[in-house]
């Protein structure tokens, strides 16, 4: 066969294949009627799912606000206190000035220590929290999702049946 042949002979094969599955051909190209509810659906969830995806990453990024936040209010105190500390430290004349205040010294380190173990703990709250919004976002999505696709489904099966 040659090239001419051939084309002529796909392009009979094609109208036979269209013609079975239902097909519209439009000018050179051939349109199926069958793939326009699947191109609707796919854009609906394809919107859907960038929606769910700015959802969650605005969730992450609020956590991410607020765990920044807190750590700098925390680290903030303990610079203070420590300022504070050193300014004591360097009024000092006398040896013995400086045994008086070495035990106030460790005291603001145990407090400093303190008051970042403790704000390291709540980062990690908020941050599972958060991870669990996330997480039930996804789950409501992904049981929306199911359930719309076993309700078209249920109408596809149906409409089978109905033929």
């Amino acid at each position: 066969m040659d090239i001419p042949a051939q084309v002529n002979f796909s392009r009979r094969l094609l109208q036979r294949s269209t013609d079975a599955v239902c097909c519209e051909p439009i000018g050179k190209f051939v349109v199926l009627q069958m793939a326009a509810p699947f191109n609707e659906d796919l854009s609906s969830y394809t919107h859907q799912f960038a929606a769910t995806a700015a959802r969650a990453n605005r969730l992450a990024l609020e956590n991410a606000e607020s765990v920044f936040g807190m750590q700098l209010k925390t680290f903030e105190k303990n610079i203070n206190a420590a300022a504070g500390f050193l300014g004591q430290f360097a009024e000092i004349r006398d040896i013995g000035a400086y045994q008086t205040l070495l035990p106030q010294g460790w005291k603001i380190v145990r407090d400093n220590l303190d008051r970042l173990a403790s704000a390291n703990h709540e980062a990690v709250d908020l941050s599972l929290k958060t991870g669990e919004a996330i997480g039930q976002l996804a789950r409501k999505e992904m049981e929306a999702a199911s359930d719309r696709f076993q309700s078209a489904a249920v109408k596809a099966a149906r409409a089978t049946r109905g033929r």
